[in-house]
């Protein structure tokens, strides 16, 4: 069993400050998208655990870096990585990190010219990019997807009717695909309005706005 704080785009001050080691028991991060990167270095230094994240719409473009022992670079020229010092980005990826297999995809809905939205169509060809690599993952080693990490929700499964934050189409058929667990989403804030767990097909999908702290079994063999 690992236990996961997961957090989103709110900061809780109680975190950022040394009541964060009152999660000490936590074995990683998963972090969903539109938090200050300082808070989330913060996080991941304080209780010394992996981090986990996937960009917001708020975050800053990600895309285009690569790394190679240690060396940032984007289009060939050594740079500055913007993220978060440390971390994986788990965005269009599948990832194996703290004894869980983590899909991620990140952004939301297009509603202006902002980094990290797309189009329906836009996403539904990243989503099946993360399916192919999921599938090859399974194929190697039997193992599924235990968490699916995005920033928006899917449509219809706990988005909200206005334009920036309406979910996307797609992540109901990623969700079929992958079977995961849990579909751990951002993007939408309670404004002190509980929101309740949703579930698609055998997938809890679940709004981590602020935080939450979860219990998820690993490794499974889909063989």
């Amino acid at each position: 069993m690992v236990r996961v704080l997961a957090v989103a785009d709110e900061v809780v001050e109680g975190l950022w400050s040394s009541q964060v080691h009152q999660h000490g028991g936590v074995d990683l991060i998963l972090a969903a998208g539109d938090l200050p990167f300082d808070y989330l270095e913060h996080l991941a230094n304080a209780l010394d655990k992996p981090l986990v994240f996937v960009p917001g719409n708020h975050d800053v473009d990600l895309s285009g870096y690569s790394n190679v022992r240690g060396l940032w670079t984007k289009a060939g020229v050594p740079v500055r990585w913007p993220g978060p010092t440390g971390a994986v980005n788990a965005d269009e990826r599948v990832v194996d990190v703290a004894g869980l297999r983590i899909a991620g995809l990140g952004g939301s809905i297009r509603y202006n010219k902002g980094p990290n939205q797309w189009t329906e169509r836009q996403q539904a060809r990243r989503a099946r990019r993360v399916s192919r690599l999921a599938g090859w993952r399974r194929l190697r080693d039997g193992r599924g997807v235990d968490v699916l990490l995005t920033h928006s929700p899917p449509l219809g499964c706990g988005d909200e009717p206005d334009a920036p934050h309406r979910g996307f189409d797609c992540l109901r058929g990623l969700v079929s695909r992958l079977r995961p667990t849990f579909l751990l989403h951002g993007h939408i804030h309670p404004h002190g309005v509980p929101r309740p767990d949703r579930v698609l097909g055998a997938t809890r999908v679940i709004n981590v706005v602020p935080q939450k702290v979860l219990d998820i079994s690993g490794v499974r063999d889909e063989t």
